[in-house]
C-alpha cells in the first residue's frame, strides 16, 4: 500500500523517472547542470555589478568633497575680485547703449571639464543662439572660446568663425594676468560689438547664463560727444581721459573676463558638487534594487536546492 502511494499504481519505475525529471531535468543530468550553472552565473554577474556600482558611489562621493573644497576657494576668489572688478564695470556703465549694425564679436567662458551639469551647455547654446541671430541680419560673427567644453560643442558647426581659443586655463591657478593675455586678444582683434557668455553665480543651487554687452573703443569713438562727457564728467582722470583712454579700455576688458572667469567657476563648482550628490543617491538606489533581486535570487537557489534534496530523500 506504502509503494503504491509512494510510486504509483501502475509500476515502480514511473514515479522514480518523474522525480529524476524535476531533479536533474527532462534531459537528464545535462538540463540540472544547465540550470544550476545558470542560476551561479547570474547571481555571479549581479555581484559583480553590486561592487561597479558600490564603486562608482565611492567615486562620485569623493569627486562631491573634492567640488566642496575647490567651491571654497573660487568663492573666496570671487568675492575678494569684486570690490576690484566692479568699480571699472560701473564706470563703463555709464555710457550710453545703442543697438548699432556690425560685425559681432562673442567671447564664451566655459570649462575644461565635464560633470558638472548644464554650466558649459547653456554658455554654448547663448553663443550659439547669438550667433544665429546675428548672422541672420547680416552680420559678420567671430568668436574667442575659453575652455576645452565650449570649443568642442562650438567647433564641429561653427569651427570657421572661431578667431581665438584658450584651452586648459584651468591649470593653473587663476589670476588677472591670464585675463590680460585674453584682453590684448580682444583688443588686437578691434572688435566693432563684444559680446562677453558667461556664468553668473547665484547660490550653491542656482546660476543664471548670461550674454553681456562690452563697450567697444569703436562704440565709444563713434557716441555722441556730448554724451560721453556727461557720463564721463563725474570723474577725474589724470592724466586726461582721452590720453589714458586706450588703456583704460584694455583694463576694461581685463576686467570683464576676469570677474566672468571667477563667476564661471564658482558656478562650475556649485553645479558639480549637486551633480555628484544627485549621482550617489541614484547608485545607493541603483545598489538597493541590485541587492533586492540579488537576495531574491539566491534565496531561490537555496531554496531550490532543498527541494531537490527532499525529493531525493523521498525518492530513496
Amino acid at each position: 500500500m506504502f509503494s503504491k502511494r509512494v510510486l504509483g499504481s501502475s509500476s515502480s519505475c514511473a514515479a522514480p523517472a518523474m522525480l529524476g525529471s524535476r531533479v536533474l531535468g527532462l534531459n537528464g543530468t545535462v538540463g540540472g547542470i544547465e540550470v544550476q550553472s545558470r542560476q551561479a552565473a547570474s547571481l555571479k554577474s549581479l555581484k559583480a555589478r553590486m561592487r561597479s556600482v558600490e564603486n562608482m558611489r565611492k567615486i562620485t562621493k569623493a569627486m562631491k568633497m573634492v567640488a566642496a573644497a575647490k567651491l571654497k576657494q573660487d568663492e573666496k576668489r570671487m568675492q575678494t575680485s569684486r570690490p576690484f572688478v566692479q568699480p571699472v564695470q560701473n564706470l563703463f556703465e555709464r555710457l550710453p547703449m545703442e543697438d548699432k549694425a556690425g560685425g559681432m564679436h562673442i567671447f564664451g567662458i566655459t570649462s575644461d571639464k565635464g560633470l558638472c551639469g548644464g554650466v558649459n551647455t547653456q554658455v554654448a547654446k547663448i553663443a550659439r543662439n547669438s550667433l544665429i541671430e546675428e548672422e541672420a541680419k547680416g552680420n559678420p560673427v567671430k568668436m574667442m572660446i575659453v575652455g576645452n567644453k565650449g570649443i568642442a560643442a562650438l567647433k564641429r558647426l561653427y569651427g570657421d568663425r572661431i578667431q581665438k581659443s584658450f584651452e586648459e586655463a584651468a591649470k593653473v591657478s587663476w589670476t588677472f594676468a591670464y585675463a590680460s593675455i585674453m584682453a590684448e586678444a580682444i583688443a588686437a582683434s578691434e572688435p566693432t560689438r563684444l559680446k562677453v557668455c558667461s556664468n553668473k553665480f547665484k547660490s550653491l543651487v542656482s546660476y543664471d547664463t548670461v550674454a553681456t554687452h562690452c563697450v567697444t573703443v569703436h562704440e565709444a569713438k563713434t557716441m555722441d560727444r556730448a554724451e560721453f562727457s556727461k557720463a564721463m564728467d563725474v570723474y577725474s582722470f589724470e592724466p586726461s581721459i582721452y590720453e589714458v583712454w586706450d588703456d583704460l579700455h584694455e583694463f576694461y576688458y581685463a576686467t570683464v573676463i576676469h570677474g566672468a572667469y571667477l563667476e564661471g567657476a564658482v558656478s562650475e563648482q556649485s553645479s558639480r558638487m549637486s551633480a555628484m550628490e544627485n549621482a550617489s543617491k541614484n547608485a545607493s538606489e541603483m545598489l538597493e534594487k541590485i541587492s533586492l533581486i540579488y537576495n531574491r535570487a539566491r534565496q531561490a537557489k537555496i531554496t531550490t536546492e532543498l527541494c531537490e534534496i527532499i525529493s531525493g530523500a523521498s525518492a530513496v
